[in-house]
């Protein structure tokens, strides 16, 4: 079955925070309260962010957000997906495959040369996901450094 994929755009931030809260859902992020619609907002109105909504008639069951980044060896932008999950009930059925399509096509769009995303080495369902969709393992490895702002605190 084909869902309804949608790119979300300045004046969709109510949908954006659903997918968002979609988002703390589906990752177990316990207490997790999003930002306001006005902050969403101006994160729809950057041309560096982008984000994606997947939907079951008007229900929205998956999503995808990510960033542009520009490079100093070539003039082709990279493409970074930041998130993406679909609701527990709906995953194997295609939907993360379409998001990652659209993203794609939505980068092609742009001129963007490569597109990334991060997974944990041992989340194997993610790192199977990526592979079945065309990606190309990495040999990266990540370091994270937390900066600590006013004590705030970050899930993990």
């Amino acid at each position: 079955m084909a869902y309804k994929i949608d790119r979300l755009q300045a004046g969709d931030s109510t949908l954006f925070k659903k997918v968002i809260l979609l988002f703390g859902e589906v990752f177990e992020m316990s207490d997790f309260q999003p930002p306001t619609e006005e902050y969403l907002e101006s994160l729809l109105m950057k041309p560096d962010f982008f984000a994606f909504a997947a939907f079951e008639d008007d229900l929205i069951i998956g999503g995808l957000t990510g960033y542009l980044l520009p490079q100093y060896y070539v003039t082709k932008p990279l493409a970074y997906i930041y998130d993406m999950a679909v609701k527990t009930a709906f995953q194997r059925k295609g939907i993360g495959s379409q998001l990652i399509e659209a993203t794609l096509n939505y980068c092609k769009s742009l001129g963007v040369g490569e597109l990334f995303v991060q997974a944990d080495d041992t989340d194997d369902y993610a790192l199977e996901f990526y592979h079945s969709t065309g990606g190309r393992r990495g040999k990266a490895i990540n370091f994270y450094y937390h900066i600590d702002l006013n004590n705030e605190t970050y899930p993990d």
